[in-house]
């Protein structure tokens, strides 16, 4: 095998790596706080310790893992009241974007957001979570960038990623990702009309049901 080649595939095993863990970590099969060490992920994977240690790298800059000097690498916990700072944010970019998207919404953007939905549908009656989790970022990036503020929806997907582990909380909860489902066809129906407003504290409101679920179990 030429070095190209080889090359490659170790690339394809780093993306890979990063791949599994993150779903493994927002499926809860890795628990908040739990130690990811290189060597643990050489025993797992048939990597060099290069690409392990990029892979921890990419889960970083994700927003799902943290890296502090002498402990090494650990799933991303939050406290109670770095939840409630998180989500405070988070309410203020996603009002703001729904408040300048122009209303009502083009055919092609709802047209867009009903084949996102539908398929967000589908994955959650499949019991597909990889897809739930995907098909539902994307129906929201889709939804806040008709406000035309790159920066602000950027804004958004950060903090989307940070809160990763209170979003992880409803995911085995199929009745929860029903409701979450019914709002994003709500936010559709909304689009057609020119009320902002109501837009905006629909999106905001979506919000809350995976924050409250997980600041009842951390207490």
């Amino acid at each position: 095998m030429d070095s190209l080649t080889e090359t490659g595939a170790e690339e394809h095993d780093d993306l890979s790596i990063a791949r599994a863990l993150e779903e493994d970590i927002i499926f809860g099969r890795l628990a908040p706080g739990t130690r990811l060490t290189e060597d643990m992920l050489l025993a797992r994977f048939a990597v060099t310790r290069h690409f392990a240690r990029q892979a921890l790298v990419q889960l970083e800059s994700m927003g799902i893992v943290v890296r502090e000097r002498n402990r090494g690498a650990t799933v991303r916990s939050l406290t109670a009241s770095q939840v409630k700072e998180i989500y405070a944010v988070r309410e203020l970019l996603q009002r703001q974007a729904a408040l300048w998207i122009p209303l009502p919404a083009p055919d092609s953007l709802i047209a867009e957001l009903n084949a996102i939905h539908e398929e967000h549908g589908r994955h959650i009656e499949a019991g597909f979570l990889r897809g739930v989790h995907e098909t539902n970022d994307r129906f929201h990036l889709t939804l806040f960038g008709a406000c035309g503020n790159a920066h602000l929806v950027q804004s958004i997907e950060l903090y989307m990623r940070l809160s990763l582990p209170v979003r992880a909380n409803s995911m085995a909860n199929t009745a929860s990702l029903r409701v979450s489902h019914e709002h994003h066809r709500l936010m559709i129906d909304m689009l057609k009309g020119t009320d902002n407003w109501v837009l905006a504290q629909l999106c905001v409101d979506h919000l809350q049901p995976s924050k409250a679920r997980y600041l009842d179990r951390v207490g």
